[in-house]
């Protein structure tokens, strides 16, 4: 090495390293075995070139002939703790020195400048994936996606993509999820080979069956390994092909730019998994080609129904005395134009659970969330009307729509439409075109039913049925009609609410009245555990888009659910993330005692040992604050909601007053 050149870097002070030891020190990016021994110092590649075992966790040890040798911890091999070299009969030239300089106790390194970078596939590739409008990673970095990681690094350090590192992979993918939900765009999830990729499978099959688009980058272990078994080496484009569109090795005969467009379309258009498998040994090929963009390749997304369609719906909807209208999460996009759609005909609109907060329920046309987790208000409306209107809605079985209804369904896919039994009107079209489209040719008749006066009345009743419910107290825990009263109350108007999976979503679905607030649910898959990991998407989704921007992020979960990832509250509070968590504490998976005691069962293995959850966000660094009487309640959430960062109220329920 020239000593004019070198670039002096500090890797510690003398006293951190004893006499006779040695430690694996980092010189910028350069790994360094730093030894001290025989008061001398000494540096070297900390790579052993038998299989690349890092020196600087072995041991100085004493040999047969009374010599001593830097052990390697990997697989025993020697090398002279000052000069680097074998003791013979490995590698004839030893290990790389580096020059190094004690100054006034500390310990400098002198390395050669870094060179500039070489531009690789992956760096294609993250450049690709940007182009294609993908902001956000969410991943855990590790020793078999570290090519591409360091590709995601530089586009982080230039401010175009944004990366949360994750304590489980089961938690990145559904941030992902929640995340295309909320935005319509994909986010990325980022782990190693096997165990690393196969803990994304739940959270990539919430985000199929509830149709969000969401990106999935798999390290993978080298291409000459592939098959035969070696460590975590695992077929993944099999192991992904139920869960993806578009699942694809990445080789180096790839085209890798277009590679990354397929995946990126896919997921958007399609809106589903895309998913691409990053052999190690391909992440760092040299590569000057150029990334791939979306110009030209993404054409409009409005269908506008046909129309003879059209004339039948108004004919029919003109002709109805009670119609009403289911609006489920495919009208996401056209709220507005349902809204007004449906004050234009005086009907009541009732929404799947997966489209709570779509309209707000002091809308004079609000009927609440019909089904399982719904009021009685939309279960009577449903039961007497005369011609329902389903706008986006699936006729999940948890909704509940009455099939024997005449139905009028309008859906943007083709195969939604009459999917489970038929309808009388299938309807091919974006929401918004068709309200948009039969709007003006529709008008309430006077004879019509006044349905919205019956919806306040039926309000009014429904209020009062709740008021009730405070009065039930066992001394037992709180009641939820009373966390989610308080909620209705302090929660802000456009916040985004993530909800998990058991009773605490059934009552948040049945007491919380909406001001118009986003909900984020695991839809079809129905996964608990999905609460806090989505309210990590939703949180992101408010830094990388200006229409987010500002907006609360709140979680409501159980024990049960809270307890699936809760090592990645500590990731929220790494990242400073503005996110109220709501846990209803029973001490059981409430839920499942129900459904055990409801079928006759025994109630067997549902009961829970718990921490103080608020002890422990406290201890993660968060906010914390326990709740045990309904008095309590308001006080503690509006502090939760008002602290800058995570927190997280934990209120003892009573699993019996859900």
């Amino acid at each position: 090495m020239n000593d004019k050149t070198l670039e002096w870097i500090s890797v510690g002070r003398e006293e951190d390293l004893p006499e006779g030891r040695v430690q694996t020190v980092t010189a910028r990016t350069v790994s360094i075995c730093l030894s001290h021994f025989d008061g001398q110092w000494a540096a070297m590649d900390n790579h052993c070139p038998h299989q690349g075992g890092p020196l600087g966790e072995g041991s100085i040890e004493t040999g047969a002939d009374g010599e001593c040798w830097i052990r390697c911890p990997w697989h025993g091999w020697d090398f002279d703790p000052l000069t680097g070299k074998p003791p013979g009969g490995h590698e004839d030239s030893g290990q790389t020195l580096y020059p190094v300089e004690i100054r006034h106790g500390e310990i400098f390194v002198g390395i050669e400048p870094e060179p500039a970078r070489e531009r690789t596939t992956t760096d294609v590739m993250a450049e690709t994936m940007i182009n294609w409008g993908v902001k956000r990673v969410f991943g855990m970095v590790g020793h078999s996606n570290l090519g591409l990681a360091d590709a995601i690094r530089l586009k982080t350090v230039e401010g175009e993509l944004s990366y949360i590192g994750v304590r489980h992979e089961g938690a990145a993918a559904f941030a992902a999820s929640a995340y295309g939900k909320l935005t319509g765009r994909p986010a990325a999830c980022l782990t190693i080979a096997g165990p690393g990729a196969t803990n994304l499978l739940t959270g990539l099959w919430d985000a199929k069956v509830d149709r969000s688009p969401v990106l999935a980058l798999t390290g993978q272990v080298q291409t000459q390994v592939f098959g035969p078994g070696a460590f975590q080496d695992i077929d993944l484009k099999s192991a992904f092909e139920a869960v993806t569109r578009f699942s694809q090795p990445v080789l180096s005969t790839s085209n890798h730019a277009e590679l990354m467009s397929l995946a990126c379309k896919n997921a958007l258009i399609e809106r589903d998994v895309a998913h691409l498998i990053f052999p190690d040994d391909i992440q760092t090929l040299p590569s000057d080609a150029p990334a791939g963009k979306p110009d030209g390749r993404v054409g409009g997304s409005v269908v506008t129904p046909d129309e003879w369609h059209i004339e039948q719906a108004a004919l029919r909807i003109n002709e109805a005395k009670r119609p009403i209208i289911v609006m489920g999460h495919g009208a996401v996009a056209a709220q507005q134009a349902v809204i007004e759609f449906a004050e234009r005909i005086g009907a009541p609109v009732l929404t799947t659970f997966k489209a709570k907060g779509l309209i707000p329920d002091a809308h004079p046309n609000a009927g609440g969330v019909l089904g399982r987790s719904g009021t009685p208000i939309a279960s009577w409306f449903m039961n007497e009307a005369d011609i329902i209107i389903s706008l986006g809605s699936s006729f999940s079985n948890h909704t509940g729509i009455e099939r024997s209804k005449h139905i009028i369904q309008v859906d943007f896919e083709r195969m939604q439409l009459g999917k489970f039994h038929p309808v009388a009107l299938p309807v091919w079209g974006e929401i918004g075109a068709f309200c948009e489209a039969v709007g003006p040719r529709i008008s309430k008749k006077r004879k019509a039913d006044d349905q919205i006066k019956e919806l306040a009345e039926r309000w009014q009743m429904w209020r009062a049925e709740k008021e009730s419910r405070l009065a039930e107290e066992r001394g037992q825990g709180v009641h939820s009609a009373a966390i989610f009263a308080v909620l209705s109350e302090l929660c802000p108007a456009d916040a985004i609410i993530a909800v998990d999976v058991g009773n605490n979503t059934y009552s948040f679905g049945r007491y919380f009245e909406s001001k118009g607030q986003r909900v984020l649910m695991s839809g079809y898959l129905g996964s608990i555990g999905f609460g806090f990991p989505a309210a990590m998407g939703a949180w992101a989704a408010t830094q990388d888009f200006e229409e987010f921007a500002g907006h609360k992020v709140v979680s409501i979960s159980g024990d049960g659910g809270f307890g699936q990832y809760p090592m990645d509250f500590t990731t929220a509070v790494k990242y400073g993330m503005d996110i109220t968590h709501i846990l209803l504490n029973n001490a059981q998976l409430g839920k499942i005692s129900k459904e055990q005691r409801s079928g006759e069962w025994p109630v067997w293995e549902t009961d829970l040992h718990n921490p103080s959850f608020a002890a422990y966000a406290r201890l993660c660094g968060g906010k914390g604050i326990k709740v045990s009487e309904a008095e309590g309640l308001k006080d503690a959430i509006q502090q939760a909601l008002d602290h800058k960062g995570p927190a997280l109220v934990e209120v003892i329920t009573d699993a019996e007053l859900v």
